[in-house]
């Protein structure tokens, strides 16, 4: 498995964004959290940020909409030059319609669940799916703690994407840092969004360094 770390640029510093962005070359995507104050309790940036940021970096966009409604305004953010765009089951009407739809339009698509929500309902309809994001955290909030108990869902969501024989990323979002990323490695996460653990640290792009190799040493081979 390919190691991925996607830092999420909710804990930026919103005053300096353009350099936020930039100040992570190492990064494989950079991870875009949309909250709408209705499907989350909090609110953040939407396509105009999107737009903005577009024009100043060419690293990847992995957009995360944590909204309602990500039937009607997902595709908006592959116009706006997103290359990847998480959507929440929870949310969607029509999953398998929404994700070939970004599909067609050229971008990944991936699907996101809660702590709460099982794995097993997407078993059957996994290959329609570029990535499946497992929430460590309830969504909503930087800076959570890590759920272990999400640990078993985990393990579960990589024994079907093994055995569905697709190359299918598995994203985990929530408390990723130097003393978790290695358990959720061993778990069969591959690919990382860590916010607070780059954006806090002295040198960001340095602490993606470090949490790859980390991640890196504890996947199984």
């Amino acid at each position: 498995m390919t190691t991925r770390i996607t830092p999420s640029i909710l804990n930026a510093d919103f005053a300096k964004m353009g350099q936020e962005v930039n100040s992570v070359p190492s990064a494989d995507a950079i991870h875009i959290d949309v909250m709408d104050y209705h499907f989350v309790p909090n609110l953040t940036m939407g396509v105009p940020m999107v737009e903005s940021l577009r024009k100043v970096t060419d690293t990847p966009f992995d957009i995360h909409l944590m909204i309602d409604d990500p039937d009607t305004y997902a595709p908006s953010y592959v116009e706006a030059g997103a290359e990847s765009v998480t959507f929440h089951l929870e949310a969607a009407k029509a999953p398998v319609r929404l994700a070939r739809e970004l599909r067609a339009m050229g971008a990944r698509a991936s699907v996101a669940l809660k702590p709460a929500t099982p794995i097993e309902p997407l078993a059957d309809i996994l290959t329609e799916f570029d990535q499946i994001l497992i929430m460590t955290v309830e969504p909503g909030f930087g800076g959570q703690s890590f759920l272990d108990i999400v640990m078993p869902k985990l393990r579960r969501t990589r024994e079907l994407i093994d055995g569905s024989g697709a190359d299918i990323w598995l994203q985990i979002d929530g408390g990723v840092s130097v003393e978790t990323i290695g358990r959720a490695a061993e778990a069969g996460a591959d690919t990382f969004v860590a916010g607070s653990a780059v954006y806090k640290a002295p040198d960001p792009d340095e602490m993606v360094t470090r949490l790859r190799q980390i991640a890196d040493e504890h996947t199984p081979r």
